[in-house]
């Protein structure tokens, strides 16, 4: 019964969130920041071109995923070696959904395919039953890793 309780009790917390439009993001062991939207839109934004779940090609437009972890002070370029690689970014959605992304899938310096967080679709806010941040990997051919509704992104280390 106790268990079931916290379980709802998060799930709404990160609904709240949600409707707030604030974004925890965490980096190891030390504290989470909260972005809202006023912090991500003094970001670079970035445009991309992709194909929707629907099959439809739409223009995203948000954060290069790299610069919001950038925000919580982690450093990628050349200090992503060794021991760094020994760590993966979670990003969590509203509803508990989460994805794994390896570092240097974010790197500008290792990829040219930016994962954005997106907080606008063909030049209008994303809905609320999608957003208001969704995660775009556009060049992936399915869309297991497109998340709605983000509220929450970790780099978490890797245990031995």
């Amino acid at each position: 019964m106790l268990k079931n309780y916290l379980f709802h009790l998060v799930l709404l917390t990160l609904f709240c969130s949600v409707y707030a439009g604030e974004l925890s993001v965490k980096v190891g062991d030390s504290a989470p920041i909260k972005l809202k939207k006023n912090d991500l839109e003094l970001l670079p934004h970035q445009t991309v071109k992709a194909v929707d779940h629907g099959g439809e090609e739409a223009a995203w437009t948000g954060v290069p995923l790299y610069q919001v972890l950038q925000q919580a002070e982690l450093n990628l370029g050349d200090s992503l070696r060794g021991p760094a690689l020994a760590q993966y970014v979670l990003v969590t959605a509203a509803d508990g959904y989460s994805v794994v992304f390896a570092l240097p899938e974010l790197d500008p310096r290792s990829t040219d395919d930016p994962v954005i967080l997106a907080d606008a679709m063909n030049g209008e806010a994303i809905p609320i039953g999608q957003g208001p941040y969704r995660l775009i990997v556009p060049k992936e051919r399915r869309h297991f890793r497109w998340v709605r509704q983000v509220v929450k992104i970790e780099v978490i280390k890797v245990r031995p």
